[in-house]
């Protein structure tokens, strides 16, 4: 099969008239300045990674139900996510062995690329949406037994590098091949910069869930200016305010990335939700628990980040991009999707003339 692109993005340039041949669902072969006429009108681009999403279309990735995780699939499939992780909040370690249990499924047929654990290894002062009374210290022997039940598809641990014990599980993930993020946490900058020395490569949804920026000597102030790390971001408006997004993209060029932390309300709209066991409302596509007001969670969808990132802080397509897709692929390992090249996978996007993504899947 084939298509013609008026303008694609490729290897970090957008060129004109692009052909684009691929078989079984896999790019063979790229040619810009075709002379065919072009039968996608708008601006090819690689799909969406998502490595940091709940849930969405009323459901979690939690759901011991399947049709409930094809909604939250086919819901963010709809906006553009064509790789994502499927994020597990806190739970006892038993309900997560029934719910990764519940998830393998998907991944073997490639509807998710692997499973992100955060929690219930965060720390309780910074435990944000997570119920505090189940957070405890990491163990390599628990973690092993989580990765084995996964078949090795956990891709992702987000974890608070103060616990007890932490560095050494950090340096145990890293040599298993899992992505360490540091996250809901209130380490200092000594602890952060250990932690990354151990192997962390990802700060999880930054500034939020951790001492914001400017309050001292901390994670923030440590990762914010480290080459080694990469910064998630929710760029929703709520999440990280307008100036502090502004001074975190100039600090960190190429290194943050567009997750959306999505809830179950992500494309479901306003109303009573749960996290885990705690109650949520979603108001104005705002979710807070309704026990302290704390943020629970977004409701945004990638396309809406991404169009975020230029339509509010004039990045580039090639920038946002990199931030939506490439960059995240990347961090967790993923080399067959992320951008469009000869031999990855041929799930792209559409960026319309009036600013739209439009999906095209292969």
């Amino acid at each position: 099969m084939n298509l013609v692109a008026a303008s694609a993005l490729i290897a970090g340039k957008l060129e004109r008239s692009v052909l684009i041949e691929y078989k079984a669902g896999v790019i063979t072969s790229i040619q810009p300045n075709s002379s065919l006429a072009p039968t996608i009108a708008g601006t090819l681009l690689p799909g969406f990674v998502d490595i940091h999403c709940h849930g969405g279309g009323g459901y979690y990735f939690s759901a011991l139900n399947p049709d409930q995780i094809s909604t939250v699939i086919q819901t963010h499939r709809a906006h553009g996510t064509t790789s994502m992780l499927a994020s597990l909040v806190s739970e006892p370690i038993e309900n997560l062995l029934t719910q990764i249990e519940t998830l393998r499924p998907f991944i073997n047929q490639g509807a998710i690329k692997g499973i992100h654990l955060e929690g219930p290894y965060l720390s309780p002062t910074h435990c944000g949406a997570h119920d505090p009374t189940l957070l405890k210290e990491p163990t390599i022997p628990e973690l092993e037994k989580l990765i084995e039940a996964s078949d090795g598809n956990i891709r992702m641990v987000t974890i608070a590098p103060e616990l007890h014990g932490a560095i050494a599980v950090i340096e145990f993930l890293v040599k298993q091949g899992v992505t360490v993020a540091l996250g809901h946490t209130g380490a200092d900058a000594a602890t952060t910069r250990q932690a990354i020395a151990a192997g962390a490569t990802i700060i999880t949804h930054f500034n939020n869930g951790m001492p914001k920026l400017d309050t001292g000597e901390n994670i923030s102030s440590a990762s914010l200016n480290d080459s080694r790390v990469a910064l998630e971001l929710i760029l929703d408006g709520v999440h990280l305010n307008e100036s502090n997004t502004q001074r975190i993209l100039d600090a960190a060029p190429r290194r943050y990335m567009a997750i959306t932390d999505a809830m179950s309300a992500a494309g479901a709209g306003d109303g009573a939700y749960t996290i885990g066991n705690l109650e949520v409302l979603v108001g104005n596509g705002i979710a807070r628990l309704t026990s302290k007001n704390a943020l629970a969670g977004s409701t945004l969808t990638m396309d809406q980040a991404f169009q975020n990132l230029i339509n509010n802080f004039g990045v580039s397509i090639i920038d946002a991009s990199f931030a939506a897709s490439t960059l995240p692929a990347d961090r967790i390992g993923l080399r067959d999707v992320g951008s469009i090249e000869v031999g990855k996978i041929a799930d792209f996007i559409e960026l319309t003339d009036s600013g739209l993504i439009k999906p095209l899947l292969s």
